[in-house]
This record gives structure tokens, sequence and C-alpha cells, in this order.
């Protein structure tokens, strides 16, 4: 069982910046594709970013250039930096790690960001 904690969530002013920490346990990123979901009020829950074991990232449209997901190994942790916020990103963000064999998926419990002026 792996268990994913997130934290840094919180309020930002549009135009801000703010970063999302995952921290796992017991995980070889080497076996698990990580990502960071995210879900608006009345939304469904939409990936916002992943990697991969060989550093391989994947990005939403709505977030590319102005997110970025990275591993720290020796941490057992996945970074999100947040730059240029806007009003719409806006929602609970969630830690994933999917076994890349099995497909086995855990999710964190989740952190609210909130954009506002």
């Amino acid at each position: 069982q792996v268990q994913l904690v997130e934290s840094g969530g919180g309020l930002v002013q549009p135009g801000g910046s703010l970063r999302l920490s995952c921290t796992a346990s017991v995980i070889s990123f080497s076996l698990y594709t990580m990502g960071w979901y995210r879900q608006a009020p009345g939304k469904q829950r939409e990936l916002v970013a992943s990697i991969a074991g060989r550093g391989n990232t994947n990005y939403a449209g709505s977030v590319k250039d102005r997110f970025t997901i990275s591993t720290d190994d020796a941490k057992n942790t996945v970074l999100l930096q947040m730059n240029r916020l806007k009003p719409e990103d806006t929602a609970v963000y969630y830690c994933n790690a999917a076994h890349v064999f099995t497909n086995a998926n855990f999710w964190g419990q989740g952190t609210q960001v909130t954009v506002s002026s």
C-alpha cells in the first residue's frame, strides 16, 4: 500500500505562485507514473501533470508553460511548481501514483488551492 501526503496548498492572488509537495511512503518512482490531478466544484477530476520513471512529463494544455512537475527521489517527493496562477486553477489538487505494470492506483487526500483577489 502506497500512502501519499500532499501539502503546500493555500490562497494566492492571480499571477502568484504556489508549490505543491507530495510525499510517498516506500515507493520507487521508477515503477510508478506520478501525477497531479485537480477537481473543481461541479467538475470532473482532471489530469494536470504527470511524470514517468525516466523523467518524461505530460501537461494539460491549460497549465503548460505555467506548471512544472518534478521529483526528488532522495525525499520520495513529487513537486508541482505552479506559476502565473489564474482563478480557473482553483480546485482541490490530488497526488496520484500509478504502477506501470499492475496499474494499481493510489491517491492522496488532496490539498485546496484557491486563486482569488
